[in-house]
């Protein structure tokens, strides 16, 4: 099945993240992808240390895409189709029953990825495996065929203050 986290709202990841635990206490095997972020998110310490739960972050992508340059945006480019041949020969060789692709939508929605491998990997998925996908703004064909669609919406949050992000509550 495919499960969805969308919105504006704190929380996709989060979401995404307690599933992961949940399945890896049933006993099933979770594979954590996650786009657009180095690993140094406080969530990671802690999946990598749970038995059945594989980590794989863009290590390279250490900076917001608005500050990137060209060079840096074409190696997180880069890094990111790695991951996603990653993902296909999790998919081929049934090495995990979930797989959470966070930050997905991001990535596909600034083409951070090749777009055409992503909708692949997502339409062209065994059934028997639980598809996680997070991020903001998922694409109609997603949400078109997704299982679960959970959106988390933004209504206050102190970064709209001027408060900056919390290690622990926001990374």
């Amino acid at each position: 099945m495919i499960h969805i986290y969308s919105g504006d709202g704190k929380g996709k990841t989060s979401a995404a993240v307690g599933l992961a635990v949940r399945g890896a206490g049933a006993g099933l095997r979770v594979a954590f992808f996650q786009f657009l972020k180095d690993g140094s998110s406080s969530e990671i310490a802690v999946l990598k240390e749970i038995k059945g739960i594989t980590v794989r972050c863009c290590e390279g992508c250490r900076k917001f895409i608005f500050e990137m340059s060209e060079e840096e945006k074409a190696a997180v480019i880069e890094e990111h189709n790695r991951m996603l041949s990653e993902i296909c020969s999790v998919i081929e060789g049934h090495e995990a029953d979930i797989i959470v692709l966070d930050e997905f939508f991001d990535a596909y929605n600034t083409g951070f990825f090749d777009r055409l491998t992503a909708e692949d990997i997502v339409t062209q998925r065994s059934g028997s495996i639980e598809l996680v996908l997070t991020g903001r703004d998922p694409a109609a064909l997603f949400c078109g065929i997704a299982d679960y669609h959970s959106e988390i919406l933004s209504v206050r949050h102190p970064y709209n203050k001027g408060a900056p992000a919390r290690k622990g509550i926001e990374f």
